[in-house]
């Protein structure tokens, strides 16, 4: 595979813009002989003429016109490459993106992310949903800032990686009026040989509902289980089972689905953490979100 030599671009972008190779020497203190040089290498890698003369004056060819529209971004992107790792202004807006387990609750994403959207600066939100071991894989390639999940990141003799807790709630369920008003017994014996719908097999808020139905002795009919917990609210609020969400959402979940709150299930926390490759993290947008995490 041919390499572009950036050396010779940058060299070809100086004498384009300062219209000479007389100029551009001058200003790179640098042979007008050698600068000859390295354009004609330039050329010859390309297979292209940049410039054509006429009379005293350098004249940009079709192909050299072209080059200088990419040579302009090449370095452009390059200083605001320089001056983001040094904190300085770059004219384009941040980026932060966010890997979001499947499992976590849109809700409480978007409550968690808010803060990063109140900057003073321009700031573009990117969130990538998957399931978490393909968002750390993602995180470790430098592919996304911070993955958000209910679960912390454990290392099994892997890359490097950091827990943030934002927050610990309990966690309430959900019904829609009818289905509370079929199973009409008090919390939490109206689950008992009741519909509900549950996270997928695996997820940690799965795993801790089967621990507590098992350890007050209910055994409610799985109706459906979900990778994605927006599908499974859903079909809540449809009445085609209860469900059970993070307590800091409840408010939402009932404006937003239409449905009951019908109680809390005692000794059953539901968790929040972010996960970065930095323990004290450096973009403003991180460290917006942690700075603003609390209890919910």
């Amino acid at each position: 595979m041919d390499w572009l030599n950036y050396h010779h671009l940058y060299y070809f972008w100086i004498i384009a813009r300062e219209g000479s190779v007389t100029g551009a020497a001058k200003l790179l203190n640098v042979s007008q002989s050698a600068l000859s040089t390295q354009i004609r290498q330039l050329e010859d890698s390309l297979g292209e003429r940049l410039f054509e003369r006429s009379g005293r004056k350098l004249i940009l060819t079709d192909a050299g016109h072209l080059a200088l529209r990419y040579a302009k971004d090449i370095f452009k992107l390059g200083r605001e490459f320089q001056n983001e790792l040094k904190g300085r202004p770059t004219g384009r807006p941040l980026r932060l993106v966010v890997g979001i387990s499947d499992a976590l609750p849109k809700l409480m994403v978007h409550r968690i992310l808010h803060p990063a959207l109140e900057l003073p600066e321009a700031l573009r939100l990117s969130c990538r949903e998957s399931g978490l071991v393909t968002l750390l894989g993602a995180l470790f390639e430098h592919e996304v800032d911070l993955v958000l999940s209910d679960a912390p990141y454990v290392p099994l003799g892997g890359p490097r990686a950091f827990n943030h807790l934002l927050g610990e709630c309990d966690v309430t369920f959900f019904g829609e009026a009818s289905l509370v008003q079929r199973y009409a017994k008090p919390f939490p014996a109206c689950l008992d040989g009741a519909p509900v719908l549950l996270p997928a097999e695996g997820a940690v808020l799965r795993q801790s509902l089967d621990r507590w139905f098992q350890q007050q002795g209910l055994e409610p009919i799985i109706a459906g289980d979900f990778e994605d917990s927006a599908l499974l609210k859903a079909f809540g609020a449809a009445g085609e089972g209860f469900f059970a969400a993070p307590a800091a959402i409840a408010p939402d979940v009932v404006r937003r689905y239409q449905v009951q709150a019908i109680g809390q299930a005692e000794g059953l926390r539901f968790s929040t953490y972010a996960v970065s490759t930095e323990r004290r993290v450096s973009h403003p947008g991180l460290a917006a979100v942690l700075g603003a995490a609390q209890p919910m």
